[in-house]
C-alpha cells in the first residue's frame, strides 16, 4: 500500500548495547541500518534513531531515557537492553526493575515500547541464566508490551555467525536479527497505521 500521505514523520529510537550499535562492523552492515530500509520501504512515514551504545547496561539506559525521549520524542523505542548487566552478574531484581522503570518513563512518554528479550551462556549457571531470561517475559506481560523473546533466535548456538569474541555477533547475523525484530515490529507499525487511519 501507498504511504499515508497525511501521516506526521514518526520516530522509533533504538535504546541499546553494542549488539545493536553495531560493535565490530561498519554501520552499514548492522541490523539498525538494515531494519531501516526494511521500514521505509514499507512504512515511509517513519524514521529510525539509533541511540544505542556500546557497553551500556540497564542503569545506564535508566539514567539517560529521560533526555533520550526529550531529544527524539519516539512514537516507539525498540529497548534492547540487560545483557551487560547478565555478563557481569548483577542482581536480577535490579535488572528486572531498572527496565522496568525505563518502561513506566516510556509509558508516561507515550512511548510504545517494544522490548527485546536476551539469553546469557549456560557457563553462568543454571539459576541465574533462566531468571535473567524470565526478566523480559515477566515485564512484557506485567506491562502488556511486545516481546522479541531472544534477539539472537536462529543462530545463538551457532559460532559461525559470531565474531573473534564469541558473544558479538558477525555481519553475517544480522540479516536473521532484522526477520527477529520484523516479525514484532512489523505488527505494530500495522497496527499504528490502522489506528491513525481510524483517527481521520
Amino acid at each position: 500500500m501507498p504511504p499515508v500521505s497525511f501521516a506526521a514523520p514518526k520516530t522509533i529510537l533504538v535504546f541499546g548495547d553494542s549488539l545493536s550499535a553495531g560493535y565490530g562492523m561498519p554501520a552499514e552492515s548492522g541490523w539498525v541500518y538494515l531494519l531501516t530500509q526494511r521500514v521505509q520501504s514499507k512504512f515511509a512515514e517513519y524514521q529510525i534513531i539509533n541511540a544505542s551504545i556500546s557497553g551500556e547496561t540497564a542503569l545506564g539506559g535508566r539514567n539517560r531515557i529521560r533526555q533520550a525521549l526529550q531529544q527524539h520524542r519516539p512514537d516507539i523505542i525498540i529497548l534492547e537492553l540487560g545483557a551487560n548487566d547478565g555478563l557481569r552478574g548483577a542482581s536480577i531484581k535490579s535488572i528486572h526493575d531498572n527496565l522496568a522503570t525505563i518502561i513506566e518513563i516510556c509509558r508516561q512518554n507515550n512511548t510504545l515500547v517494544l522490548l527485546v528479550g536476551m539469553q546469557l551462556p549456560p557457563n553462568y549457571g543454571i539459576t541465574y541464566t533462566q531468571k535473567f531470561q524470565a526478566v523480559f517475559a515477566q515485564l512484557a506481560e506485567n506491562y502488556q508490551i511486545k516481546l522479541i523473546p531472544f534477539l539472537l533466535a536462529g543462530f545463538g548456538d551457532k559460532h559461525e555467525f559470531f565474531q573473534a569474541d564469541g558473544i558479538h555477533p558477525n555481519e553475517m547475523a544480522q540479516h536473521q536479527i532484522v526477520e527477529n525484530i520484523w516479525e514484532v515490529l512489523q505488527i505494530m507499525l500495522d497496527d499504528a497505521r490502522i489506528a491513525a487511519r481510524a483517527e481521520h
